[in-house]
């Protein structure tokens, strides 16, 4: 039932005047108007969380459809016919002729890796298989290395750049000359030596995809899995040339072979077999340079070290005094010297040092001067941090005696 004037319950007693009744109602009239554009906001915020929670509804009923579909099956392609193609799915290797579309027709060919529904009818086309440990070795960030950090090896540090990075940077040279470009540097000498630091300048300097791995890395349990290991490193070069592919202690993989029968033994040469069909095999390596580095070269077997694998066998030997002066001068450059600082005096104390052997001198010098609570190091601290050293090589060979 609609309400009359006389049910509406006036903001004013009956005996007001007309000034007031009016002013009674311009006020309740505003009031109202105010309560309005409160309801309104509050409608416009309440449509909006509906869409929000409308929009989550559709995707949560969007994702449980599709948890609801049934999974689907991984192939390979065999062979693409007149009537559709032929199938192999993994597992349990069954094959099958299914037909297909005639724009899946145009994206397939053999050896196609597809997904296939319960009805072995091909839903999508796949990526290549490889290995996710061959594709975390690819190096996304340079090292912060450079030549200008490498000192006492400038004529490897040529060899290097001529076998790895002019093949890259200027091919037309080779064309010119009439020569094929060396594949393939192994960098060998003790350890310390400046070997690993060589490959990092390079990964900085080039701007080929650099790819690292430690030969250890590609030694596993069970047969094959090393050699697919391989093969995949060398398929994600492949995909992604110019690339520069580092090994790391590669004696740990190209070792001698010998009449062992450990299974050990034989999956190791089988890794090494791959490996050495890989850098030399009957298929193109492509833009793909290999640097390779080992302090046991007396143990690597003598078929990874003909030319066409490694061209180039560089040897990086512990630097001479004169190296060991520049060595100094690269490892000191940040630090806070002392004027008393004779770098030549330091190049000639250190006879036997290699490289890494000359930058934990300079670390433990400042270390001396840290120590006494000071910012500046002189040359004695060098001289301690020397001595310390050679007592700390003295005692580990004796440990290492005892322990014989």
């Amino acid at each position: 039932m609609t309400d009359t004037v006389d049910d509406v319950e006036l903001p004013y007693e009956g005996s007001a005047s007309r000034q007031e009744k009016i002013e009674s109602l311009q006020e309740e009239l505003d009031v109202l108007e105010s309560q309005n554009e409160e309801m309104r906001d509050k409608l416009l915020d309440a449509n909006a969380e509906n869409n929000k929670y409308q929009q989550k509804l559709e995707r949560l009923t969007h994702e449980n459809k599709k948890l609801k579909q049934s999974p689907l099956f991984v192939a390979t392609v065999q062979e693409i016919t007149p009537d559709g193609a032929v199938i192999k799915q993994h597992g349990n290797n069954q094959e099958a002729l299914t037909e297909i579309t005639a724009e899946m027709r145009e994206k397939l060919s053999p050896d196609d890796r597809v997904a296939v529904n319960n009805s072995l009818s091909v839903v999508k086309k796949l990526e290549k298989e490889t290995d996710v440990r061959a594709r975390v070795m690819q190096v996304e960030h340079s090292p912060d290395v450079t030549y200008a950090d490498i000192g006492g090896l400038e004529d490897q540090m040529q060899e290097v750049r001529e076998t790895v990075e002019m093949p890259l940077e200027h091919p037309d040279m080779f064309e010119d000359v009439g020569i094929t470009p060396p594949s393939g540097v192994l960098l060998y000498g003790p350890p310390g030596t400046g070997k690993t630091m060589l490959a990092k300048a390079v990964a900085n300097e080039t701007d080929a995809t650099f790819i690292k791995m430690a030969g250890s890395e590609l030694v596993h349990k069970f047969i094959g899995e090393g050699a697919k290991l391989v093969r995949d490193l060398f398929e994600v070069a492949r995909e992604n040339q110019p690339a520069v592919l580092f090994i790391d202690e590669i004696d740990a993989i190209a070792s001698k072979r010998t009449d062992s029968k450990t299974s050990g033994d034989a999956e190791v040469q089988r890794t090494m077999m791959q490996l050495l069909s890989e850098m030399d095999g009957f298929d193109e390596r492509g833009e793909v340079r290999i640097i390779a580095a080992t302090n046991r070269f007396d143990m690597l077997d003598p078929a990874i070290l003909r030319p066409g694998r490694f061209d180039r066998l560089i040897e990086v030997p512990k630097p001479g005094t004169e190296g060991r002066e520049i060595i100094f001068q690269i490892h000191t450059r940040k630090m806070n010297l002392a004027s008393d600082i004779d770098f030549e005096e330091l190049a000639e104390m250190t006879p036997e040092a290699s490289g890494a052997d000359i930058k934990a001198i300079c670390t433990e010098a400042g270390m001396f001067a840290i120590r006494e609570d000071r910012t500046e190091v002189t040359l004695d601290d060098f001289l301690g941090a020397h001595e310390k050293l050679q007592q700390d090589d003295e005692t580990g060979a004796d440990d290492s005696l005892a322990f014989a």
